[in-house]
């Protein structure tokens, strides 16, 4: 009985499921084409396994609609706003509280009030949106993630931190007063959803306090960021979920949230500040392009369930299991020889798609094509992370990052392991048959961010 592997299950039963439609392979080629060969495109109707994205796709717990029903919907002065106050300042440790419809909204005041034309904003990997609106705010987004970020096959545990010497390059060639801040990603998405650590945390702080430059701190996924450092950083074992997500924050001067990941909710975000004079300017700004001070665009019932959802985050209950269903499907992958981003990442496996498709130069789109095959064989929905989405630099140029990714993203509290077995099957599937697959040409491309509507052809 001693050589028995012992299993583990998830930390809820289920009262209600969402039935799903199943479809044949001639309907989902129809789906496909109609959609322009982008799976932002597909119909929800027409996807089984739906892996786009982890973003206000989760389940919310029976606590979280009980507080649903607790919704006070007054226009100002929300008895809800003032306990979800509450609870970020509890589990997050920021001063000051303004919430915003989701989490670019918060970026897009942030980035309004504090960047300059000229400015620099150092940070750890770009994200979609965050880089957009450091760009129309007249900023220069710049990478200073560590090398090992860019190798898929690297497995540093830590590979979402900072090269502090690539940023104290950016301090003396622009100066500080050219920095407003460093922005902060925990988990980075683009790198595979890899973890940054503490002690890299410490020393940024200490550098940038040193050149007076803030840390803000896009945290949307903090809490599956403290559980590597939970699991595998020294010092750290015994600490609890919530004590490290306090800690990581109490190194930053601010915070972007979108709700829609760890706090477990299907809409919302928030922007929290240290800073008087900031704050001020944000609760002015945001009565212009989300709603009052009080609500930001939400409803009273979404602050109180992003309240409940903030404390379930921090759970250590709840964060095993969570990443724990991630790292289950990224090792049946490895088991059927798939190449994957190592380590595992905490919010999805992220396939390479160069090395599963090295056939199909980057230019003919290899992720967006592997996305749409994966789609055909079992009507399992994933998103492209290449040159899609990186987009195009000020001259037109197309940027060719050198991660050229196919995002399985997973829903919190959503499938189930039978479900992970399928997709992982299916993409082995695929795999067999990589060699006959054909890239893409792009034929309508919107003027930003163009993986959420381009559409493309395959090539013959």
């Amino acid at each position: 009985m001693k050589n028995i592997k012992r299993s583990w299950a998830e930390p809820y039963k289920m009262k209600m499921v969402e039935l799903l439609k199943m479809t044949t392979p001639e309907h989902r080629k129809k789906a496909l084409k109609e959609a322009g060969y982008n799976t932002f495109l597909l119909k929800s109707d027409d996807v089984y396994i739906d892996l786009l994205t982890d973003s206000g796709t989760s389940a919310m717990s029976d606590r979280q609609w009980a507080g649903m029903m607790m919704g006070d919907e007054a226009y100002a002065g929300s008895r809800n706003f003032y306990h979800l106050e509450e609870v970020v300042k509890e589990v997050y440790g920021y001063k000051y509280l303004v919430p915003t419809h989701q989490g670019r909204g918060a970026e897009n005041i942030l980035s309004k009030i504090l960047i300059k034309k000229g400015d620099i904003i150092p940070g750890n990997m770009y994200f979609t949106t965050t880089r957009l609106h450091q760009e129309l705010a007249g900023g220069k987004f710049e990478d200073i993630i560590i090398d090992e970020a860019h190798d898929p096959e690297n497995e540093f545990p830590f590979k979402g931190n900072v090269d502090l010497h690539k940023l104290e390059k950016l301090i003396k060639k622009y100066g500080a007063g050219k920095i407003p801040y460093v922005s902060i990603a925990t988990s980075v998405n683009m790198a595979g959803g890899q973890p940054i650590s503490m002690q890299n945390l410490k020393e940024l702080r200490t550098l940038t306090k040193k050149n007076k430059i803030r840390i803000i701190h896009d945290m949307t996924r903090v809490a599956e960021n403290a559980y590597f450092i939970q699991q595998k950083e020294k010092g750290y074992e015994k600490k609890t979920i919530k004590e490290i997500v306090k800690e990581i924050n109490s190194y930053t001067d601010g915070a972007t949230m979108s709700a829609k990941k760890d706090a477990l909710v299907n809409i919302g975000g928030f922007l929290a500040i240290n800073e008087w004079e900031i704050f001020e300017e944000a609760r002015n700004m945001v009565v212009v392009y989300e709603g009052l001070h009080t609500y930001g665009g939400l409803a009273g019932r979404d602050m109180e369930a992003m309240a409940i959802g903030i404390a379930e985050s921090v759970s250590a209950d709840h964060i095993k299991a969570r990443v724990g269903q991630v790292i289950y499907l990224g090792n049946k992958m490895i088991d059927y020889n798939i190449p994957i981003v190592k380590p595992i990442g905490g919010h999805g496996i992220f396939v390479d798609a160069k090395k599963f498709l090295p056939h199909i130069p980057q230019e003919q789109f290899p992720a967006q094509t592997l996305a749409a095959e994966l789609y055909l064989d079992a009507g399992v929905r994933t998103m492209e992370r290449g040159i899609v989405s990186a987009g195009r630099k000020a001259n037109g140029e197309n940027y060719f990052p050198k991660l050229e990714l196919v995002r399985f993203t997973i829903p919190r509290r959503v499938y189930t392991q039978a479900h992970m077995d399928v997709i992982a099957e299916s993409a082995a599937y695929v795999y067999d048959r990589r060699k006959k697959i054909k890239g893409m040409k792009m034929v309508y491309e919107p003027k930003y961010l163009r993986f959420f509507q381009a559409r493309f052809q395959p090539l013959k």
